[in-house]
């Protein structure tokens, strides 16, 4: 039995914004922003949102998020030149792991084109073993659930 099909998340669904510019190379031969191109846009908006809330030190700090799962649904086509914002979310926060969802939204419009999610476990960055979330992340990231 097939699934009924989610509809897309809205705007409103949101509360962090990133904007999301696509580049020249982003398109694929089809035309379209290649559905590799969107795993990029969800790491760069929510690794922004870290580093703009002051938990992220992608250089020097003692904890880094690792990938350890990841998905996607696309809705509708986006293609360079559109100009995106990426919404997030936090969905689950563990005591090291945090599930953030993203959604994709051409500039002006509610409905997502794509929308999916990343769960990063935060581990010490010299011995790469999962390190419990510091209270502040954990106060930052509650602002964050949808």
């Amino acid at each position: 039995m097939i699934a009924e099909r989610q509809a897309p998340a809205s705007r409103a669904d949101f509360s962090q914004f990133e904007p999301i510019e696509t580049r020249w190379a982003d398109n694929d031969v089809y035309g379209h922003v290649n559905n590799v191109v969107y795993y990029g846009f969800f790491d760069t908006a929510v690794n922004r949102r870290l580093a703009k809330a002051g938990l992220l030190d992608i250089e020097n700090g003692d904890t880094i998020g690792l990938v350890v799962e990841t998905g996607c649904r696309y809705h509708a086509a986006t293609a360079f030149p559109d100009q995106l914002d990426a919404g997030v979310r936090v969905a689950r926060i563990g005591s090291s792991s945090v599930r953030y969802e993203i959604a994709i939204f051409k500039h002006g419009e509610d409905s997502a084109a794509a929308e999916g999610f990343f769960v990063h476990v935060y581990v010490d960055r010299q011995t790469r073993r999962p390190k419990p979330l510091s209270d502040a992340w954990r106060a930052e990231l509650e602002g964050w659930m949808g």
